[in-house]
């Protein structure tokens, strides 16, 4: 069985992913989610955790969101280099959520609508704001405004 390592910037990309993952990976890969307390955490744990992974057979992909980092090219090329450092460049991957990976919960607020129980919420889709959820300047935000109060623990 291959295993395929994801280290994630927080929990909420591991929770999209636990959801995604199963439906979309072969039965043979085991995929494991390791979720980081925010960018600057999973920025200085990186080279540590991907040192001492166990497994030479891994594959690991690397998430984070741009935020409010001007340039997500310069952001890739440092974590990059990161694993690089780690002597893991051959087998890393490396994505950055332009501007945040909550934008993909706003693209689809019927889905949100259906998977949290919230009302009309597929309604507001077509506002100019949530049609282009990537230029929002806080997609994380904009999708607690929606669901505050809503979600089923």
């Amino acid at each position: 069985m291959r295993e395929l390592v994801f280290l994630l910037e927080e929990a909420s990309a591991k929770a999209l992913l636990e959801g995604l993952l199963p439906r979309m990976l072969d039965h043979r890969i085991l995929p494991r989610l390791i979720a980081f307390d925010g960018k600057q955490d999973l920025e200085k744990q990186l080279v540590r955790r991907l040192r001492s992974y166990l497994n030479p057979d891994a594959r690991f992909l690397v998430l984070r969101d741009q935020d409010s980092a001007p340039d997500c090219i310069k952001v890739k090329k440092k974590l990059t280099g990161l694993c690089a450092t780690a002597g893991r460049q051959a087998v890393s991957l490396v994505r950055i959520a332009c501007r945040e990976l909550e934008s993909m919960y706003l693209a689809d607020l019927r889905a949100v609508e259906i998977a949290l129980a919230v009302p009309g919420l597929v309604k507001r889709q077509s506002s100019a704001k949530f049609r282009h959820p990537d230029r929002l300047e806080s997609p994380g935000r904009e999708l607690a405004k929606l669901t505050t109060g809503s979600i089923r623990k």
